[in-house]
């Protein structure tokens, strides 16, 4: 089973403003403005759940299955399993595990953590995480449809 976390913040703002209008006369008060940016951070979880591990062992490096869809944020998301793992350099003995922008955006900024439980229920994984990134590197950005980390 697989379970994915995205956090998503510094995507969604808004701005509010005020201002009275220019002075046409010298005894009219100064023009004053303000405005405020207000950015939103939004959690959500996923579960994706497979039944049947043993039986996707041996499809292949490179194969994979996919979560259905999710929305977070505003944003549609899903969550890549290969069994075999992604690429030669991963090796059919170790799993990868992905999380993947499914919608159309760009600039995708999120925070997330993904975790294998094992069938037991017992133990959990932690495959990675970006909670745990320092506040200067930020969240990760995910450029385009299908970005994956």
């Amino acid at each position: 089973m697989g379970s994915g976390r995205v956090c998503r913040g510094g995507t969604s703002s808004r701005t509010s403003s005020s201002s009275s209008s220019h002075p046409s006369a010298p005894n009219q008060p100064p023009t004053e403005t303000a405005s405020t940016s207000i950015t939103d951070t939004v959690n959500g979880s996923h579960h994706f759940r497979i039944s049947g591990f043993s039986l996707l062992k041996g499809m292949g490096i490179g194969k994979y299955t996919a979560s259905d869809t999710f929305t977070v944020g505003g944003y549609d998301w899903a969550i890549y399993f290969y069994p075999d793992g992604k690429s030669l350099e991963d090796g059919a003995a170790y799993v990868s595990l992905f999380i993947a922008l499914a919608s159309e955006g760009t600039d995708v900024r999120a925070l997330f953590e993904l975790t294998l439980l094992d069938q037991s229920g017992n133990e959990q994984h932690k495959v990675h995480s970006h909670f745990g990134r320092t506040l200067e590197s930020g969240p990760y950005t995910l450029k385009y449809r299908g970005s994956m980390w």
